[in-house]
């Protein structure tokens, strides 16, 4: 009995749980100047910054302390790719698809992001919307360390993207592009559309779409059938 409540007593240490470190800010007696923190070695650079004092902007969003209005690299389709899904990720369950401002969480009562189809955001600097997602502003956290720095710029370029989308009009589409949109708006803006819609009774409507096949004969009752209600032969 002695040896069982011995061996269970050894195996309840708090080794792993007391560990001899310092957590930030703790103060400590081994140093003169009671701090456990410890200035960097002069030219220490950071591992995930390499190149911070090279590029400033990159990392910053801001030109003497302003929030820049450029991109820091060319953006390509791929960087806008790469953009719309780390903010498909990160920022839609705010934001919405469609960067209104009504996310599916701001559904459920967490408080609304602002809309950045309103005139203030579509005019902001880039650099505003790389500053936030690199510090946070508000109710909204850093995502420092969920996103890249380079993917903090491909995602402000996807918002501009989105705002574009939200007022562009059909006089800035470019010449030759296909567009799909409502007959109306084409005849309106001079263009023929492109799209064609099948005719019911067409060789091109989808199945059971025919008048002749789905209209009901003189006299037989119709019964409504739903998918996956085997079907009674009719007498």
């Amino acid at each position: 009995m002695l040896s069982a409540t011995a061996l269970a007593v050894s195996g309840c240490r708090q080794d792993m749980h007391d560990q001899p470190k310092y957590i930030p800010l703790r103060p400590s007696t081994f140093f003169a100047d009671g701090r456990s923190e410890r200035t960097p070695v002069e030219g220490t650079v950071p591992h995930n910054l390499p190149n911070r004092d090279a590029d400033p902007y990159l990392y910053t969003g801001k030109i003497n302390g302003q929030e820049g209005t450029v991109f820091p690299f060319p953006i390509t389709e791929s960087d806008l790719k790469r953009g719309q899904q780390r903010f498909t990720v990160y920022c839609t369950p705010c934001h919405s698809r469609l960067g209104d401002g009504n996310g599916m969480i701001v559904r459920r009562g967490y408080k609304a992001p602002p809309n950045w189809h309103d005139d203030k955001y579509r005019n902001i600097p880039a650099g505003h919307f790389f500053d936030v997602m690199t510090n946070g502003f508000g109710a909204m956290p850093d995502y420092a360390s969920q996103v890249s720095v380079e993917d903090r710029w491909r995602i402000a370029a996807y918002i501009r993207a989105l705002q574009l989308s939200q007022h562009a009009t059909i006089a800035e589409v470019p010449k030759g592009a296909r567009i799909y949109g409502p007959k109306e708006e084409f005849e309106a803006a001079g263009v023929e559309s492109e799209s064609h819609i099948p005719q019911a009774g067409s060789r091109n409507a989808p199945v059971g779409e025919a008048p002749e096949k789905t209209a009901p004969k003189p006299g037989q009752e119709l019964k409504p059938h739903y998918p996956g209600e085997p079907q009674k032969p009719q007498k």
